[in-house]
C-alpha cells in the first residue's frame, strides 16, 4: 500500500505505514433518504461558529477547541510536536478557520504546519482555506474520492439551510492536498508521532482516524460523537463495517477520545457507541424477520431507542440508522 506525494510535498518528513410529540416529528424528517441531514434532523440550529478562548489541552502535546454541543461545529485538534504542528479539522468555512488559526497561535510556535480532516464534510474542511499557503495537507484516497464527487454538492445544500451558513460557505473553494495516503500514513512533529488511519466506509466512507502515539489521544471524527445520535449521512455509510471500525479503534488501546462531537472522554466512549449501534442492529433484525417493513421498523425504534438515550441529542437520526442497518441484511 503505498502513498501518492503531490510534487509540493516530497520534502516533508512524513513515513506512510500501510487501517421518543419530538419522536414523530423526527419521524416524518426522516421518512425521505437525502445524502446531508435535513434541519429537522437537529433539535437546535445556532449558527456554526468555532469557539474562540475555550482552547484546552488534553495531554502532553494535544490541545482541543471544543464544540460546545454546537451543531455543524467538531472538536477541533491541535497537535504540537518540537518541529511541526498538525491541525486536525478546522469549522465551516474560512471565517471559522481564522478563528482556528488564532486560538493555534497561542499554544504553537512552530511554522510547519499539517492539516487533516477526519471526514469531507463541510464543517470538518473548508475552514483550511484560511490557513497559510505553506500547510501540508493531507487525507486519505477515499476522502478526497469524496471530495471530487460529492462536496460541491453538499456545500450547497449547506448554503440553503441557513442566511449564517450561506455566508461561511460563500466563497469556499477547496484546497487540493498535498498527500494523498491508501492505509496509514505517519506524521513525524519531532518528539511525537500521528498516526492517520482508514479503515473503510464507516459515517462515510473516507473517514480518517488520527491517533497521536505517545499521548494515546485518538481523534475519531464523526465514527464515535459523545451523547450525539451517530449520524448515517448517505449511502456509503456503513453499519457493519462501522462495528469492526470500533473494534479496530480499541485495538489502539487509547486513554483519550476526541470525538467529532460532544465532549472528550475516555476509551469507554468507543463501548458506548458499539453497544448502541448493535442494539440498533439487533432490533431491526428482529422487526425485519417478523416481516416489518423498513419504515415500519424505523417509526418503531425510533420511540424506542428515543426513550433509551433520552438525554442525546440529534434523535432523527435514528432513523437513519434503522434504514442503513436494514439494507445490509441479506
Amino acid at each position: 500500500m503505498q502513498s501518492r506525494l503531490a510534487p509540493s510535498a516530497l520534502s516533508a518528513r512524513i513515513t506512510c505505514a500501510l487501517f421518543g410529540i419530538l419522536a414523530a416529528l423526527a419521524v416524518a424528517a426522516t421518512s425521505t433518504a437525502q445524502e446531508t441531514a435535513p434541519m429537522g434532523h437537529n433539535q437546535t440550529q445556532p449558527p456554526p461558529m468555532v469557539q474562540e478562548n475555550k482552547t484546552i489541552k488534553v495531554s502532553e502535546h494535544v490541545y482541543v477547541i471544543p464544540d460546545g454541543r454546537v451543531n455543524l461545529v467538531p472538536n477541533i485538534g491541535i497537535i504540537v510536536g518540537n518541529r511541526a504542528t498538525l491541525v486536525v479539522d478546522a469549522g465551516m468555512g474560512p471565517r471559522n478557520g481564522e478563528t482556528v488559526l488564532r486560538e493555534l497561535a497561542k499554544v504553537n510556535k512552530n511554522t510547519a504546519l499539517y492539516f487533516t480532516t477526519t471526514h469531507f464534510h463541510p464543517e470538518h474542511m473548508t475552514g483550511v482555506q484560511a490557513f497559510p499557503p505553506n500547510t501540508i495537507i493531507i487525507r486519505p484516497e477515499a476522502q478526497q474520492e469524496e471530495v471530487d464527487q460529492k462536496q460541491p454538492e453538499f456545500i450547497r445544500n449547506f448554503s440553503r439551510r441557513t442566511p449564517e451558513m450561506k455566508a461561511l460557505l460563500q466563497d469556499v473553494k477547496p484546497r487540493p492536498p498535498d498527500i494523498l495516503f491508501d492505509r496509514e500514513a505517519k506524521i513525524d512533529l519531532g518528539g511525537v508521532t500521528v498516526r492517520l488511519l482508514w479503515y473503510g466506509p464507516a459515517h462515510t466512507r473516507g473517514d480518517n482516524f488520527v491517533f497521536v502515539e505517545e499521548d494515546r489521544v485518538l481523534f475519531t471524527g464523526d465514527g464515535v460523537i459523545n451523547r450525539f445520535f451517530p449520524i448515517f449521512p448517505d449511502p456509503d455509510a456503513s453499519g457493519k463495517n462501522w462495528l469492526m471500525i470500533l473494534d479496530h479503534l480499541d485495538e489502539l488501546q487509547p486513554r483519550t477520545i476526541v470525538p467529532g462531537h460532544g465532549e472528550v472522554g475516555e476509551a469507554s466512549l468507543i463501548g458506548v457507541e458499539r453497544t448502541y449501534l448493535k442494539a440498533v442492529q439487533s432490533r431491526t433484525a428482529e422487526l425485519k424477520a417478523q416481516g416489518k417493513s423498513a419504515e415500519e421498523a424505523e417509526k418503531l425504534l425510533l420511540v424506542e431507542f428515543r426513550a433509551k438515550y433520552p438525554d442525546w441529542d440529534n434523535p432523527g437520526w435514528i432513523g437513519d440508522a434503522v434504514k442503513r442497518f436494514y439494507a445490509e441484511l441479506q
